[in-house]
């Protein structure tokens, strides 16, 4: 049963995931992003576009795999001096994300592979993983190491030959790249504008909020952005992913 060729599994039917399933499919890749500000050019669901984008090619390039739905909303706090920003507690992620696992793990999958795509999911990925992995029978495939991510954005723009390099990121050059690569009509920019670009403490932004570092929300300088910089970003992330996913089957 199932004829649809679609690798999206909000977009299939059930008998075409069963069919996948039965045809060799066992790795079903799970972004999770964000509903949040991202300075007042871009859309609020910056992250989720990006978690899309990533599992979308992640399971292409694999082959043999599923992109689920992004996850969201995240763990905004920090941006709720913003207006539109949704958030939800750390254990509400979690057990979210435990509640996905949990799904695709009775459907028959055997590696769930979860990729936080904004800054504050990293932490609470990275806590939930290990007790899912130890109540489910799926291996639970982790790329949450947030400093290995900003480092794939960073070296994107500079293979992009943009020279320009942040601790941190956020609605920054590499963010609005990876959007006016996705959908360029989502980028306002006429409302581009230079953010903060001083010494920044990530602490002092999640116990005291973005708007204690920045009035606009943005985080360096978004004016920098090239779509050939943002397809440059997003296919070094999504080659370095599938290389440790490979590798994280291999073994298993």
């Amino acid at each position: 049963m199932g004829s649809r060729r679609s690798i999206l599994l909000a977009e299939m039917a059930w008998p075409d995931i069963e069919s996948a399933l039965e045809s060799g499919t066992r790795t079903v890749i799970v972004s999770v992003g964000s509903i949040e500000q991202h300075g007042p050019h871009l859309p609020l669901n910056m992250d989720t576009l990006d978690g899309d984008e990533l599992a979308r090619r992640i399971a292409e390039q694999l082959g043999d795999a599923l992109a689920a739905p992004t996850i969201r909303p995240g763990c905004s706090g920090h941006h709720m001096e913003f207006s539109g920003t949704i958030t939800v507690p750390p254990e509400t992620l979690m057990n979210m994300i435990r509640s996905y696992c949990r799904s695709l793990d009775d459907h028959g999958f055997e590696y769930i592979v979860l990729i936080p795509t904004h800054g504050g999911n990293f932490a609470p990925v990275k806590t939930v993983a290990p007790d899912i992995g130890r109540e489910i029978s799926a291996s639970v495939i982790t790329l949450a190491d947030l400093e290995e991510h900003m480092q794939l954005l960073n070296d994107g723009l500079i293979e992009a030959g943009i020279e320009y390099d942040q601790d941190v990121i956020h609605a920054g050059a590499a963010e609005t790249a990876i959007v006016l690569a996705i959908n360029d009509g989502l980028v306002q920019g006429e409302h581009c504008e230079q953010g903060y670009e001083g010494d920044l403490s990530p602490a002092r932004l999640l116990s005291e909020g973005f708007k204690s570092i920045t009035e606009n929300g943005v985080l360096g300088d978004p004016r920098k952005a090239t779509a050939e910089a943002g397809e440059r970003i997003i296919e070094k992330v999504t080659n370095e992913y599938v290389q440790h996913i490979r590798n994280e089957r291999e073994a298993t």
